[in-house]
């Protein structure tokens, strides 16, 4: 039996593997199973080129958990390891350079959140994960190649290592099937930190996290399923008698529909799939994008467009991150472009960086690549959709919007390809793209300095009375209620080009003046008559801080009161609530403030200016009152008041 030391020159790499790893103690299953499936894969690609003799079809990957012996293998029909083999890939190249990264590691991951990311994946530690939950590790190989004898290895965790040959016999005398002689069994002798590995449930859990798509067979014990009695008896109806058969218990019999053709498959097919990954999610997808790319990078996988409603606390660890079939992460957020991740569905790339630091992988360049590819490919669907089916598009909208204003907002490129598909709504149900609005409303909505200007609502039934007006001046009304609205109409004005585009929300100013024309109304109330009723209706307000008092010509069946609100204001204070807002942050927590614009050409307003202004006082209190009711302003005691009032009014 040869002994040794592993080529390590610090005792310190062990210990790192149990401290900064032990959060994430369960990776070591799917690092294990990994390594297995490779040695099985490369086995068939030896057979193929007739390196090797033999037949792998029937390969399999078997987890064998022995909770009285407290161990758990890892056991492969694999193309196996030779003495030497194991020396060169165990004991050196898995170490090779161990003391450097050590100094390194302990400098740069003083966060044990980053460690943890960054440690599996360099030099070979992913086999050395093992030790994380296990006290001995031991390894028992047989390789595939003619004339090769067993071998034995050994380590309690420490550089000392022992290896040596093992005989046929005993090798034949751990179990395997007759097939599968030849191949490695990884036997992990668990300690106490790892106890929890000893219970079937929790083995299950990982394997059915990180093994669901592997292209091997993995077996974790057996399971019980009923079959008809093969003795043929029936029973008291005449039917073949079920009996309870012990059977392998599959991990991954699940085939990734993210391999095959889309020429292959119908849209049942990927609801299977879909209804596969999330089984507790019982809403329908829209619909799915299926990825297939080869050059200049590899990536495959199915992406899913799910019912995302007007809420922004949205899951967003419903993409799947696999490697060659093996499940890496749900945390997609540097791979795929922020706003996708609010889809569902599997992408599969070995072209992606395994568990390395988040800085690290927004420098790779296929990354990047791939980000990119995944936008354009999202945005050629949708407007593949738009363009082959606008009717079924406009039927999908309210469920796409929040997902595509965010992409707009987010992704530059994706921005420039929406304005071919992206919807604005009006009040009246109709939709159209930003170019087609422009077209459109030119001719009416055109302000006297040459501005098209789009007026918008979030809620038609809350401010009925603006729309109301607005409509009778003829003007369109588009109905924009995301809680992203205010982010993108000032992307959307910024990025108008040659046509000047603004947005005024129908509340922001009197009707006559949303919309600025040459032909302004004229005021029945001189300038003079005016001054002296601000100075006096400023004393009638509630807070003269929050409203400010104004006179303007209008329409004299237009209201005598209406409350305005600053579009620049009242929009850097949404961008404020829903995140953002650049340098106007200071905005986000001023008070609101009102316009309170008396109609100079109303009939009582007009009347109140002939009045005495003791006789007045009421009615023009009461008048203030019904316009910040119609807007939600009055609250609390002076509601109640002002109800109580109206009530008492009916005795009049």
């Amino acid at each position: 039996m040869q002994q040794g030391q592993i080529n390590v020159q610090t005792e310190n790499i062990f210990p790192i593997i149990k401290k900064f790893l032990y959060s994430d103690h369960e990776i070591f299953l799917r690092e294990l199973v990994s390594n297995a499936v490779d040695a099985t894969q490369k086995r068939k690609a030896l057979i193929r080129v007739s390196e090797i003799e033999g037949n792998a079809d029937g390969a399999q990957v078997h987890v064998i958990l022995d909770s009285e012996a407290k161990t758990l293998t890892i056991r492969d029909a694999g193309i196996g390891m030779s003495e030497e083999e194991v020396d060169k890939y165990i004991n050196q190249i898995a170490f090779s350079g161990a003391t450097e990264f050590v100094e390194k590691f302990q400098e740069k991951y003083a966060d044990q959140a980053e460690a943890k990311e960054a440690i599996i994946g360099h030099f070979g530690l992913g086999f050395y994960s093992a030790f994380m939950v296990a006290d001995r590790v031991d390894i028992l190989s047989w390789s595939q190649r003619a004339g090769a004898a067993p071998v034995k290895w050994t380590c309690d965790g420490s550089p000392n290592y022992e290896m040596g040959p093992l005989s046929e016999d005993d090798f034949k005398a751990l179990g395997r099937a007759e097939d599968q002689l030849h191949g490695t069994d990884i036997v992990l002798h668990i300690g106490e930190e790892g106890a929890e590995f000893l219970e079937d449930q929790r083995i299950m859990g990982i394997l059915e996290k990180y093994c669901k798509f592997m292209p091997v067979p993995v077996i974790c014990g057996t399971s019980t399923t009923q079959e008809d009695d093969p003795s043929g008896e029936k029973d008291e109806e005449g039917n073949v008698k079920k009996v309870s058969v012990e059977v392998p218990r599959v991990i991954n019999a699940n085939d990734p529909i993210w391999l095959k053709s889309p020429a292959d498959l119908k849209d049942e097919d990927y609801l299977e799939f879909y209804r596969t990954l999330y089984p507790m999610n019982f809403d329908e997808p829209l619909f799915q994008i299926h990825l297939n790319v080869d050059f200049p990078f590899n990536l495959t996988g199915v992406l899913y467009f799910p019912k995302v409603k007007k809420e922004m606390d949205l899951q967003r660890n419903k993409i799947h991150l696999y490697s060659n079939q093996v499940f890496i992460t749900d945390n997609v957020e540097n791979i795929v472009p922020d706003f996708l991740t609010l889809l569902h569905g599997v992408i599969d790339s070995p072209d992606i960086p395994l568990n390395v630091s988040r800085s690290y992988l927004q420098e790779d360049a296929n990354v990047k690549k791939i980000t990119s590819h995944i936008s354009k490919k999202v945005s050629d669907k949708l407007g593949k959709m738009f363009k082959d089916d606008r009717a079924d598009f406009e039927s999908k909208w309210q469920d796409i919007q929040m997902f595509t204003e965010y992409g707009m907002l987010m992704d530059e490129k994706f921005f420039e390809r929406a304005g071919k598909f992206a919807l604005y709504g009006d009040t009246e149900g109709q939709h159209r793209t930003m170019d087609e609005l422009v077209e459109s409303l030119k001719e009416t909505h055109t302000d006297k300095d040459g501005n098209v200007v789009m007026l918008y609502t979030p809620n038609p039934e809350a401010q009925h009375g603006y729309v109301s007006s607005a409509r009778e001046a003829g003007y369109t009304v588009l109905h924009l209620e995301s809680p992203l609205t205010s982010h993108l109409i000032q992307k959307l004005e910024m990025s108008a080009g040659d046509t000047k585009v603004q947005f005024r929300r129908v509340d922001s100013d009197i009707v006559d003046r949303l919309i600025p024309k040459d032909d302004a109304p004229e005021s029945a109330l001189e300038e003079d008559q005016q001054n002296a009723l601000k100075e006096e209706f400023e004393g009638l307000v509630p807070d003269k801080t929050i409203y400010k008092v104004a006179f303007a010509a209008m329409s004299p069946t237009a209201p005598p009161v209406t409350i305005t609100q600053s579009e620049f204001m009242r929009r850097m204070k949404e961008q404020q609530r829903v995140g953002g807002g650049g340098g106007m942050a200071m905005f986000g927590n001023m008070p609101d403030s009102y316009d309170l614009i008396f109609n100079a050409n109303h009939p009582l307003v007009t009347g109140w200016a002939e009045s005495d202004a003791e006789a007045r006082k009421p009615k023009v209190e009461r008048a203030i009152a019904l316009a910040r009711l119609s807007q939600g302003l009055l609250q609390g005691e002076e509601l109640t008041t002002f109800i109580a009032a109206g009530y008492a009014g009916l005795n009049d």
